[in-house]
């Protein structure tokens, strides 16, 4: 059984509605075992448990805001590596206004995982018009339409997809295994 761990931090809520929506994707796929923590909540305890983690924050400034950087600043003493290489992880973002850097602080919480030897991924496939997690789930406030909401719940399953396919050796989990709809149809082919 796989283990995930949904750990962010939200200063409004919205990022705290994104993680619920990535932890309720990742129960869609079997034999996943799910924590949905929030910086306050979690410890080393649960980064060792994981098999995979969604790292989800709100932008401030374009970045992560400090309380996560802090967070993760904190595990360096603890020596917690040895713990985390190989690993898989992903990441989600809320901001005020589109272009409010979402995509810029799911690479920064990329790169922190790399940086704890996490590997991580991007998903190609769209959940509305113009809706994408490529370097992450992204979102203005709080997911609303449903594809913004099928953005983090399609990130919470490719997670879970992962780790069922290589952590758990089901290689009927792996991505291109899944019936979902990957493209709508009207980008299936571009208009001059």
């Amino acid at each position: 059984m796989g283990n995930i761990l949904v750990l962010f931090q939200s200063n409004t809520g919205n990022t705290a509605k994104m993680a619920e929506l990535v932890a309720e994707g990742a129960g869609r796929v079997p034999d996943i075992e799910l924590r949905l923590k929030s910086i306050k909540e979690a410890d080393v305890e649960d980064l060792k448990w994981c098999d995979g983690i969604a790292l989800g924050a709100p932008t401030n400034f374009g970045t992560v805001p400090w309380e996560m950087k802090k967070w993760w600043d904190d595990l360096v003493d603890k020596n917690i590596w040895p713990y985390m290489d190989g690993k898989i992880g992903c990441s989600f973002s809320s901001a005020g206004a589109i272009g409010g850097g979402q995509e810029l602080n799911c690479m920064t919480l990329n790169v922190i995982l790399m940086n704890f030897g996490f590997l991580v991924f991007g998903i190609t496939d769209y959940t509305g018009p113009g809706i994408s997690a490529h370097y992450g789930a992204v979102q203005q406030g709080e997911p609303r339409s449903d594809g913004e909401k099928e953005a983090c719940a399609r990130l919470g399953q490719r997670l879970a997809e992962w780790v069922s396919t290589y952590i758990d050796q089901n290689t009927a989990s792996h991505p291109l295994k899944q019936n979902y709809k990957r493209l709508p149809d009207e980008f299936k082919q571009r208009k001059s």
